[in-house]
């Protein structure tokens, strides 16, 4: 291999590391281990884990716990599912394009949007997408995005943003974790695109036709993040309150937590912006005998087409995932997803309240008075992060403490409840705050 890449030896090939950066002694690694022993010493350590099997578990922001079907793991198995990659060749991946079909058209249901995408990699590349469609579209290079929308989202758009010399101006939000419409309303002014959260990372509730209004009167197109699809059985569908474009993530459908991913976004959207959609749509159409058959209808991806012309470097159909998130909304259904909604609202009204009633002499607060879903930012905690920790010791996740994202909220815990917590852990919770 030397010979080949025309080097002398080893040494030569690692002489562009600095020597200062090198390791000059042999790796210090403990003798191997048998497979019983390696496999009991992996064990070992996955049990210093904190997980729902040992812990009550109260975190959500963006990544949520609920329940799945086993049949959705079970047919994801099947190799015709888990090989497949990219369906090139229609004719022969009929059942990959059906599968991306009912993905589409029940996205498109929930959202209340004309069509959706094929997905993303994650939520917070659709949103990035998004934005940078609504750049397309307008003309425009100046995003405005609602510093209620989850920071990682925004870190996301922020880092395309440099590199594409776009510029986003943040809009706060108002002591009841609303947006500050008035603030953005001056923001919004030659902007492109108005984004915001439904309902926001704080988990309030907050109606989207204000920013709507906002984005339409400025000539910007409006963008609404839904990181907590859960939500959608409950709350009326962004798109029936005009929203043009939704970014939303996926993974509370089916798609279990695994450190980071992974994850399934999508873009949906009014038939207005489908031009300029990143991905690939599926559609379904009729051969020469009048068999029904699925095909690719557009594809905007530098695969398909030539590159400058590209929408999107970074999509994929995520086939896998966006298959677990479709067999998931099938199976709740029109009245199994209400319920479910229902199911997260209640328990989250309840330990908000058992919350508070605890925890009212200690000081413990509502942070925000606004209507919220599944999720609430308690306050007067001192410090969050400590608290965090010492309920991390009596066996509960409390919660995601917000200082390292928002500063002003050093106090404060971001609590998620599911279907998943029971009344137990809920009231554990309440009295471990009280303390």
């Amino acid at each position: 291999m030397l010979e080949a890449i025309g080097v002398p030896s080893i040494d030569a090939l690692f002489e562009p590391v600095p020597a200062a950066v090198r390791l000059q002694r042999e790796l210090d690694l403990p003798p191997a281990l048998s497979e019983p022993d390696l496999t009991a010493h992996l064990g070992a350590l996955a049990g210093q884990n904190a997980d729902p099997s040992t812990h009550a578990v109260f975190l959500g922001a963006g990544a949520y716990r609920h329940f799945a079907p086993s049949f959705i793991d079970q047919l994801l198995l099947r190799s015709e599912f888990y090989t497949a990659y990219t369906p090139y060749q229609p004719e022969i991946a009929q059942g990959t394009l059906q599968a991306i079909f009912e993905f589409q058209t029940l996205v498109s249901e929930l959202m209340g949007t004309d069509l959706a995408n094929a997905s993303m990699y994650d939520g917070s590349t659709a949103m990035t997408e998004a934005a940078m469609m609504a750049c397309r579209l307008t003309k425009r290079d100046r995003i405005v995005v609602a510093r209620s929308v989850h920071p990682h989202y925004r870190e996301v758009l922020d880092t395309y943003a440099k590199n594409l010399g776009l510029s986003i101006v943040e809009v706060g939000y108002l002591p009841d974790g609303t947006l500050d419409v008035g603030a953005l309303a001056d923001a919004a002014k030659g902007a492109a695109g108005v984004v915001f959260q439904y309902p926001n990372f704080f988990g309030v509730i907050e109606d989207p036709r204000k920013a709507v209004e906002v984005a339409r009167a400025a000539g910007a197109l409006s963008v609404a993040v839904v990181a907590e699809p859960v939500a959608m059985g409950l709350l009326a569908p962004p798109g029936s309150l005009g929203v043009d474009i939704v970014a939303a993530e996926l993974q509370a459908f089916g798609v279990p937590l695994g450190y980071g991913g992974p994850y399934c976004g999508v873009i949906a959207a009014s038939e207005k912006c489908m031009r300029q959609m990143p991905g690939r749509f599926v559609g379904m159409a009729t051969d020469t005998e009048g068999r029904t058959g699925f095909v690719l209808t557009l594809a905007t991806r530098e695969q398909h087409i030539r590159r400058e012309k590209a929408t999107s470097n970074i999509c994929t159909n995520s086939g896998l995932m966006a298959l677990a998130a479709t067999m998931f909304m099938a199976a709740y259904g029109k009245e199994g997803l209400p319920e479910l909604a229902r199911l997260n609202f209640d328990k989250a009204h309840y330990a908000e309240a058992a919350i508070r009633k605890a925890g009212a002499k200690a000081g413990v607060t509502l942070r925000f008075v606004a209507p919220f879903f599944n999720e609430f930012v308690i306050g007067g905690l001192g410090d969050g992060a400590a608290v965090q920790k010492r309920l991390l010791g009596s066996g509960i996740i409390a919660g995601l403490p917000l200082e390292r994202y928002y500063p002003e909220l050093r106090d404060s815990l971001l609590v998620c409840v599911t279907e998943l917590n029971r009344a137990e852990e809920i009231d554990r919770l309440a009295e471990a705050l009280a303390g």
